[in-house]
């Protein structure tokens, strides 16, 4: 007769269980009847986040005494070491901690040793632990949460959500890990299609940010220790000599094509009468931005026509390429257009010509004054109609006319060569008529929005390869494409950690 088997089986889940009616018992009991809601939310946020750890430690060591029972049994495969040595020896009561969003848990696995190797723990592969103590579910929080707001509000957040599981120097190191693969990741991720009768936008731009002096660029560095020999006691408002790194930014987008009239840019002097209201201009669709503090100008508009060239490869759609008008940047698009084979439309920020048209409406009449306005208001006008070689010449000879001094002629004569300087990027009534964009507004944006609301917040000062993580993960963030960088940099990881089995069952990285 086959004896009884006396040994009782332990539920895995006996501590979670024993929690959770623990909780439930709280909330039942006279004293929960007399909470606030607040109070509540409160105790279940403690509590529940309690009571998911429980669970999450549970699991693992269901797995842990699984993994025992295998080696007690002598079942599993051989296992094969990175060197390519077979691991013929497992030794249990080896453990690991791992902080998750949850808390700290404690993960036991069997080591897997030989002669003069190192051990190696295939249950680590199999959960895709990282090599350092914190989970991948963490650290997409902190980064999701630094690259939103300062590392100290970062710090804070995950501390209230997760107990104190992390400190603020590994959390900027987390930031800076969790950028590695995004090169990678724009390389295969394909964009949108479009339409053909869509134009394609290419705007560039750069802003600075404050960083620590370790971190500028050596001719930058150079002046700072020059200029610090004659430091003054005050500097004036708003003034960073020296202090700054420049940072190239680059967008993409696609328009939809929105023809206008130079009327509808320009509105009379006195304001328009309403009977023909304003043609809106063309919005961006499906922007992509890129920016960098570490590659080359000439690097990061090269990833824009990348981005350009992926979403019209047989160079089918018009392509419009707005800049500011710095020559360094003219002739980096002029190499790649040369370097691609495609026809491209370059257009001046209409922005910036109307700054150098007012200021010399300044020279002619005080600046507020109805005279000023319609001076201003005529000559962008005309400029948006194609003759902007006209205008120029126009404005020199009233100059003469007018015998205008020195002081007051500079700003006409910078207004001049600026205009006949880009005579052919002022296309305006092409653009107008096809409906193409004539600023830009949407490089600009970005710029705030990547570089301003984060890097440049008062106070900060940046070490390099932070402010480059901080900065395109904020673009990926921009982009909407963070949600698959993440699965995409987790599987790059996972395959460093734990590269893919050569001719053995199993194949792990030593501990």
């Amino acid at each position: 007769m086959t004896p009884y088997d006396t040994h009782a089986t332990a539920d895995p889940f006996a501590d979670s269980l024993s929690a959770f009616e623990t909780l439930t018992a709280t909330l039942s009991g006279s004293d929960a009847g007399t909470w606030t809601h607040t109070e509540l939310e409160e105790y279940l946020d403690a509590a529940g986040r309690e009571l998911l750890r429980l669970l999450l430690q549970d699991h693992l060591d269901l797995r842990a005494a699984r993994e025992k029972g295998q080696v007690r049994s002598g079942i599993g495969p051989v296992v094969v070491g990175p060197e390519g040595r077979v691991r013929p020896w497992r030794e249990t009561g080896h453990s690991r901690w791992l902080a998750t969003v949850f808390g700290m848990v404690r993960v036991a696995r069997v080591a897997h040793r030989g002669p003069g190797v190192g051990n190696v723990h295939p249950a680590d592969a199999v959960l895709s632990l990282p090599t350092g103590r914190h989970s991948t579910g963490l650290r997409r929080l902190a980064v999701t949460e630094a690259v939103r707001g300062s590392f100290d509000q970062a710090h804070d957040a995950v501390t209230r959500r997760c107990g104190n599981v992390l400190g603020k120097r590994r959390l900027e190191e987390l930031v800076v890990a969790a950028a590695v693969d995004l090169e990678g990741f724009y390389r295969t991720h394909i964009p949108i299609p479009c339409s053909r009768m869509m134009p394609l936008v290419i705007q560039a731009d750069g802003k600075g940010v404050v960083m620590r002096p370790e971190a500028l660029r050596e001719a930058t560095r150079r002046a700072a220790a020059k200029a610090a020999v004659g430091h003054r006691g005050r500097l004036a408002p708003g003034e960073k000599p020296n202090r700054k790194r420049m940072a190239t930014v680059a967008c993409v987008f696609d328009t939809r094509p929105a023809p206008r009239r130079p009327h509808d840019v320009i509105h009379p002097p006195g304001g328009r009468s309403g009977e023909r209201p304003a043609r809106p201009g063309p919005r961006a669709e499906n922007k992509w931005c890129t920016a960098s503090l570490v590659r080359s100008p000439e690097e990061v508009i090269s990833d824009a026509f990348d981005q350009a060239e992926a979403r019209d490869p047989k160079h089918l759609r018009p392509w419009v390429v707005l800049v500011d008008g710095a020559r360094h940047q003219l002739d980096l698009i002029s190499a790649e257009t040369g370097r691609r084979g495609v026809t491209v439309h370059i257009l001046l920020d209409f922005v910036h010509v109307a700054e150098y048209v007012w200021a010399a409406a300044h020279a002619f009449y005080k600046p507020g004054t109805t005279e000023a306005e319609a001076w201003a208001a005529d000559r962008l006008t005309a400029i948006l109609a194609g003759q902007a070689a006209h205008t120029a010449a126009e404005m020199i000879s009233q100059a003469e006319r007018e015998h205008l001094p020195a002081a007051r002629r500079k700003a006409v004569d910078a207004c001049d060569r600026y205009l006949t300087g880009h005579l052919d990027q002022l296309r305006y009534d092409t653009a107008l008529e096809n409906g193409w964009p004539i600023a830009t507004g949407a490089v600009e944006g970005a710029c705030r929005h990547l570089i301003a609301d984060r890097l440049d917040i008062t106070g900060a000062r940046w070490g390099l390869h932070g402010a480059e993580a901080v900065l395109r993960l904020r673009a990926v963030l921009a982009n909407g494409d963070f949600d698959p960088y993440w699965r995409y940099h987790a599987a790059r990881e996972h395959e460093r950690l734990y590269p893919a089995p050569d001719q053995r069952d199993h194949h792990a990285p030593t501990a």
